[in-house]
């Protein structure tokens, strides 16, 4: 979607991203606090995730003003920032481990494009493989009670996006990670970008977007994942319960499920930690941190951040795990998907409590102003 406009101006890293994220459409999160009213006038369920269209979007908007509730570190009704669960997990990976990341997708030639590209630029991230198009791009409305619970409504209709056919063996060669989220919008775009990957040599990681899409569009998911393409799976609690046809699935079930056609499968269980699955192990870690969020959002997309990191540091399930859970802690403990410097340090601190590596600090994006 959208007519894609020759970009000279690009940015390119110095080498190959190690970790590269395919968002097919940028994203622009606005993250609002609100009261819990206004939860039941919206389209779909509280704490979901589920596109909703153009004037949907416009209403939740409107909406806002009415149910905000104000917060001492943001006055003003939104707080808008470069957002989607992959844009989420490559700044994590590239702002608090040093980890060489890149962007894979499409980008709209207006004011949310452009604050899309600055903020992923701010961190260093690679934007090469990002196609401008004319077009508006994707947003997404975040909304966050007083539990610190989420409910997102993207808009994603009229966004322009990377197609299918738009994708090439050079956008992945030389990397290693390819971090995706399911959404049946993409789906076409998801199985092209996976066997390019598999002819490339390249892991890749799932992530099961929201317990709404999984219900929704739960048969072609288990083709995707029955094919055997997906090396990693992320889920949370509420995704693993509807993965399964069992009227009682619960959160085991799902990560041995996964755990038979993916080569790690992690199940995040919020306050109460997570589970992982690799080979014949397991592991059940504990959360790490406050238990009550201020917002939950990004919480599995940093934990994802973390958990990566582990994996291409050569670290062990557990530790993989561990980190994760401090990856996550540290994005709960403020409004929106963005990591703050005070809570990457309090990340640090925790890592170092649990005897985990610290990344390098001079390699760490967040820190270069």
């Amino acid at each position: 979607m959208g007519v894609e406009i020759h970009n000279d101006d690009a940015i390119h890293g110095a080498a190959t991203p190690l970790i590269l994220g395919l968002q097919p459409s940028a994203l622009v999160d606005h993250v609002a606090r609100v009261d819990c009213s206004l939860l039941s006038r919206i389209p779909g369920e509280a704490g979901g995730s589920f596109p909703v269209g153009a004037e949907e979007l416009k209403f939740v908007l409107s909406e806002v003003n009415k149910h905000f509730v104000a917060s001492p570190e943001n006055g003003s009704s939104l707080k808008t920032i470069a957002g989607g669960s992959v844009a989420n997990t490559i700044r994590g990976l590239a702002a608090g481990f040093g980890i060489t990341c890149g962007i894979i997708g499409a980008c709209g030639d207006d004011d949310e494009g452009s604050l899309f590209i600055d903020n992923m630029s701010f961190y260093n991230i690679d934007l090469s493989r990002l196609r401008l198009k004319i077009g508006p791009t994707a947003q997404c409305v975040c909304l966050v009670d007083d539990l610190g619970n989420r409910t997102m409504r993207p808009c994603l209709s009229s966004a322009v996006k990377v197609q299918a056919d738009d994708l090439t063996t050079s956008d992945l060669r030389g990397s290693t990670w390819l971090v995706m989220r399911y959404g049946i919008f993409n789906i076409e775009v998801i199985q092209a970008a996976i066997k390019i990957a598999k002819q490339e040599g390249v892991s890749v990681s799932l992530d099961l977007a929201s317990f709404e899409m999984v219900r929704k569009f739960r048969l072609p998911l288990l083709q995707l994942l029955e094919s055997g393409g997906i090396d990693l799976c992320f889920a949370n609690e509420d995704e693993a319960a509807e993965l399964l046809s069992e009227e009682k699935a619960d959160a085991e079930s799902a990560l041995e499920f996964l755990g038979k056609h993916c080569r790690w499968a992690v199940v995040t269980l919020g306050a109460k930690g997570c589970i992982a699955k690799h080979g014949k192990e397991i592991v059940r870690i504990p959360a790490i941190g406050e238990s009550k969020a201020v917002d939950a959002t990004g919480a599995g997309d940093l934990f994802a951040s973390g958990f990566l990191y582990g994996l291409v540091k050569g670290r062990t399930l557990e530790e993989c795990c561990k980190i994760g859970s401090c990856s996550g802690g540290s994005v709960i403990r403020s409004l929106g998907g963005e990591v703050t410097r005070e809570n990457w340090q309090w990340m640090y601190k925790q890592m170092q409590t649990k005897g985990l590596p610290i990344p390098d600090h001079k390699n760490l994006a967040y820190d270069k102003s």
